[in-house]
């Protein structure tokens, strides 16, 4: 069952050069302002229990569409239907007022968002335990850092038993211990059949927490679908803005491997490689094991970085490095070829399938300047490999010991 339908969605705001020009406008009846389209014809359907990532660059819309659908502000044109309560932790603060205490503003937070002053009064310890404040309850929220507005944000909302609870990147600025409870919470606030709306750049997140992606570039919906593959295409969208768009090439493999960049730099061939196997596709854990990356100079390039990134069958980034990261500062000639190997003494990863993304680009990250990237460019399996066995994704040299006494 759709319990938020969003339908060709607009909204505009008008930008003036200086405050005085809005006066201007308003005793001169003439404009004097430019018009900026923030949303332009969005569309979008959550189901219920379905959880919904927005990914794209800063600027792209993401933050507007959320305060419209919070009732933050209204749309220009298309329409917006909502089945039941609707809470959200978007700007940090919205909602509460620096001379109150953190007690009274959880009193006046959970009333904007709908709870009844029962329903508030029966929630009081529970937000207020959630939050872990302690004495700074009873301290105005002006004295709060931004993490301690945080907490008490998210405590609120996740408390006002929303059906859809809207999150944008508020929890970036808690601490580690937090956003774990937080994303804790929101684990069992989906299983409860919530559905959850999140915007994040944070893509090991959205994959985490999304069934589908939404991904948005200048106020438009480039694409919707599975994580990777809209996380591929948001990679795919920064490639453009560090190169240009009529730069960029897109290819696909054989192997269904996709592509992109401005192909100044090829990679030619990725392969894995064990000792007496020069192409492997079966690794024993812990085993050595070296990644060797086959390069084309097309042009003369003066900064040449060279990276490889492993995923886990979820999509999850699992380990990344480049050349860049490790302190080797490259260069190439027109039609010169290089390879480049990343030898690994102990392959120390857990039992599964895996996939290894390469990327060929200037600087530290892709986005300043992509020559070709592949995703998926080399699949691979990860077996026991002796020793003792262990659980979870990474294989650690323990040794162990026992004294009696």
């Amino acid at each position: 069952m759709a319990i938020l339908i969003v339908k060709d969605l607009i909204k505009r705001f008008k930008c003036y050069a200086s405050p005085a020009d809005r006066l201007k406008e308003i005793l001169f009846r003439k404009p004097r302002h430019r018009e900026f389209t923030a949303l332009d014809g969005v569309s979008l359907t959550l189901e219920k229990g379905q959880s919904i990532g927005v990914i794209g660059r800063n600027g792209s819309g993401k933050s507007t569409l959320l305060k419209i659908l919070a009732g933050i502000l209204l749309p220009d044109g298309g329409t917006v239907a909502i089945r039941g309560r609707v809470t959200g932790l978007l700007e940090l603060g919205t909602g509460f007022h620096g001379e109150f205490t953190g007690r009274e503003n959880i009193r006046h937070n959970a009333a904007l968002l709908g709870m009844s002053r029962e329903e508030i009064q029966a929630k009081m310890d529970a937000v207020e335990a959630f939050a872990e404040l302690g004495p700074f309850l009873d301290e105005p929220l002006k004295i709060y850092s931004s993490g301690m507005v945080m907490r008490l944000a998210f405590s609120v909302a996740i408390h006002a038993d929303p059906d859809v609870f809207i999150i944008d990147e508020a929890l970036a600025v808690g601490d580690a211990y937090f956003q774990q409870k937080c994303t804790e919470r929101i684990r069992r606030f989906r299983e409860q059949g919530g559905s959850l709306l999140f915007v994040s750049h944070d893509m090991t997140s959205v994959k985490l927490l999304c069934d589908k992606v939404l991904v948005m570039d200048r106020g438009k919906v480039l694409g919707f679908g599975d994580p990777d593959p809209m996380v591929q295409l948001y990679n795919f969208v920064l490639a453009h803005t560090g190169t240009g768009e009529n730069r960029v090439v897109v290819e696909s493999s054989s192997t269904g491997a996709v592509g992109y960049g401005t192909m100044e730099v090829r990679i030619r061939d990725v392969r894995l490689s064990l000792p007496g196997v020069e192409r492997a596709e079966v690794i024993p854990s812990g085993h050595p094991v070296t990644v060797h990356v086959d390069l084309e100079a097309c042009a003369a390039v003066e900064e040449l970085t060279v990276g490889i990134m492993i995923r886990d069958r979820f999509g999850q980034d699992v380990f990344g490095t480049n050349t860049y990261l490790m302190g080797e500062r490259l260069g190439c000639r027109a039609g010169e070829h290089i390879e480049v190997r990343f030898a690994c003494a102990q392959w120390n990863l857990g039992p599964g399938q895996y996939t290894l993304t390469v990327a060929a680009h200037r600087s530290r990250a892709h986005i300043h300047g992509c020559y070709h990237w592949i995703d998926h460019a080399v699949s691979f399996q990860v077996v026991h490999g002796g020793g003792y066995e262990f659980a979870g994704v990474a294989r650690l040299p323990v040794e162990l010991a026992v004294d009696r006494r």
